[in-house]
């Protein structure tokens, strides 16, 4: 017997589902790829087209309640990111977006719905309060594909996650108005309770928030409890919430992330990296099973009426609703056109399409059928056309935050300036920062951009584009600061893109980190003292490029004092490196490295 005719057991099923989700997304990281397409493509493989994991089979009924946990702690991580001072730059246009584009947007979308796929208007105004959303699951990773600039990155970004919300409980409005008027209920008393929902969603959410936030900032709950007290909150308020109005879930745990995000926790660093570890799994099991989920025949009955209708929704209904409600707001025609174009739909969509679409057909609307398919249909569409769209829009119009991936050099000491003058030379993005003005003077004097600040406090999270810059070295002169301030980035940057200058007696195990704390140490093992004494001698930063006739053992041969600090591969790659680096420069890279001065040959006068 086949294992596509005999099916998988629960736990074969929810191991599967883990592996293909985050295989797809690790695979996706390695060739560039936005993860949702391959994870869409793999779902379609193991479920409709061969049968192997069909959720509603392996899983049964639990696949419903799963689906929307899963949606309500990818909406509690999304309002966990967002600290209302990152919104200065965006916050009338956000406000636009939600107030006066989630309205239009869900007239625009009806239409789209109705004109372009034919179904009745009954269906057409729930999938179209539904299609508000933009997928802050999706437009996070585009975001920092296409290396955005700061304020246009925050503008999608709020409102992908105030309009997810907002897009469920418009569908629930349409929802009810179809129950009322299908039932033959009383028009006021179900607006009531739908305005009800509203109000005690969001008071539990308020409610629930400053109580964690309370308990937290009080020392009421173990370090080591927080996570789980947190998650258990989370599910607590969904429920309560969902008992008062369906889906309004959503909303209350959005607003429960959003107050501790502003609440200034000591902790929140470490809860919201933790949710985003949570919120990567759950997406990945998402997409797959509800790709997994789809028949095959509804998918196959889409015609050229599907095709019609993601190009209204693309083209005309996106761009008019945000176009109109940015209308008389400062925000600049280049960063407009780019939010018009760009709205990528992701996993809430498909997930409360796919809810409401069989609520729908359980109340005798049959076009209900037709939603789950063409939600398939309009986010693969659109994950497709702005994953490979955003970045040469973005670049077409100006509003990258830099073509080139850049270096994030802290401390402002003669060895960042000469390191960093040498970048700037190779046409790498640099940029100076130091919490001592006085410290600046060398990069100043070298027309170095420059950062006059904390590079860990609150005004360097607004000000700095970190989405410019890909690797970083922390090089002041105290070794307990490099190790914060790698430590606090790493998540960030990435482990290997994180270095800093080696600590005073660091080999001595009285005085060695953890190797959980700091980056990894910079050229041959010495310290700042070490390296500034060199640069007072007159050792400068310089550049060489290799050849066939000029390769890097020849280089080495010929500078054997010379300290290797960091290499630009022939495709643009940058890396720094270190006393544990075995990758050897290839022919075409440009090695940067300290190096002393030269010295005038001395003819000898013969006797």
């Amino acid at each position: 017997m086949s294992v596509a005719a005999a099916g998988l057991n629960p736990i074969e099923a929810f191991a599967l589902v883990g592996v293909i989700g985050v295989g797809a997304q690790w695979l996706a990281w390695r060739i560039q790829m936005p993860a949702i397409v391959l994870m869409l493509v793999a779902g379609l493989i193991i479920g409709p087209l061969t049968g192997i994991f069909i959720p509603s089979r392996d899983i049964g009924d639990l696949v419903g309640p799963m689906i929307s946990i899963a949606v309500a702690v990818i909406l509690f991580e999304g309002g966990l990111t967002l600290n209302l001072h990152a919104l200065q730059d965006a916050a009338k246009g956000v406000r636009r977006l939600v107030i006066v584009g989630a309205p239009l947007g869900w007239l625009t979308s009806t239409l789209a719905v109705h004109f372009g796929a034919g179904l009745g208007w009954e269906a057409s105004a729930v999938f179209g309060g539904i299609m508000i959303v933009t997928g802050p699951t999706v437009i996070a990773p585009l975001l920092r594909q296409a290396r955005l600039s700061r304020r246009p990155a925050a503008l999608l970004q709020w409102e992908a996650i105030v309009n997810d919300p907002v897009g469920a409980l418009a569908a629930v409005l349409a929802f009810g108005v179809v129950t009322v008027l299908s039932e033959n209920e009383g028009g006021g008393a179900a607006a009531l309770h739908f305005f009800f929902g509203i109000f005690f969603a969001t008071l539990v959410g308020w409610v629930a928030g400053r109580g964690i936030a309370l308990a937290f900032r009080r020392a009421l709950v173990p370090e080591f409890m927080k996570v789980p007290v947190l998650f258990v909150v989370l599910l607590a308020v969904f429920t309560i919430s969902d008992r008062a109005l369906h889906e309004s879930g959503l909303l209350a745990v959005t607003v429960m992330g959003l107050v501790i995000a502003n609440a200034a926790l000591p902790s929140y660093e470490e809860l919201r990296r933790f949710k985003e570890h949570a919120t990567i799994l759950l997406v990945s099991g998402v997409f797959i099973l509800l790709a997994a989920g789809l028949d095959l025949q509804e998918l196959l009955s889409l015609d050229l009426r599907a095709v019609l209708f993601v190009a209204l929704v693309v083209l005309v209904a996106r761009p008019l609703s945000v176009m109109l409600s940015l209308w008389g707001t400062t925000v600049p025609m280049r960063e407009r056109i780019l939010v018009a174009l760009t709205g990528p739909r992701g996993v809430v969509l498909m997930a409360v399409a796919g809810l409401f679409g069989e609520r729908l057909v359980a109340l005798g609307v049959p076009d209900g059928a037709a939603i789950g398919p063409l939600a398939f249909a309009l986010v693969a569409a659109t994950v497709v056309i702005n994953g490979f769209g955003l970045t040469p829009l973005a670049s077409l119009l100006g509003l990258r935050a830099a073509e080139v991936p850049g270096v994030l050099l802290v401390g402002g000491t003669r060895l960042t300036t000469g390191l960093g003058a040498a970048l700037k030379q190779a046409e790498v993005p640099v940029l100076v920062t130091d919490w001592n003005l006085g410290h600046l003077r060398f990069a100043r004097a070298a027309a170095l951009p420059v950062f006059f600040g904390d590079i860990l406090s609150e005004a360097a999270e607004n000000k700095v584009e970190f989405i410019g810059f890909s690797n970083i070295l922390a090089a002041t002169d105290n070794d307990a600061y490099n190790t914060l301030v790698a430590t606090d980035l790493a998540p960030e940057f990435g482990r290997d893109k994180v270095w800093q200058l080696p600590r005073v007696k660091s080999d001595s195990l009285r005085h060695a980190l953890p190797v959980t704390l700091g980056g990894r140490r910079l050229g041959d093992g010495r310290t700042y003292d070490e390296y500034e004494a060199l640069m007072g001698e007159g050792w400068t930063v310089r550049t060489t490029k290799l050849t066939e006739e000029y390769g890097y053992r020849a280089w080495h041969d010929e500078r054997p004092e010379s300290i290797l600090l960091c290499v630009i591969a022939a495709n643009g790659d940058f890396r720094f490196v270190g006393p544990d680096s075995k990758q050897e420069p290839s022919v075409g890279a440009r090695l940067l490295a300290l190096s002393p001065p030269k010295r005038e040959a001395v003819e000898s006068v013969p006797r």
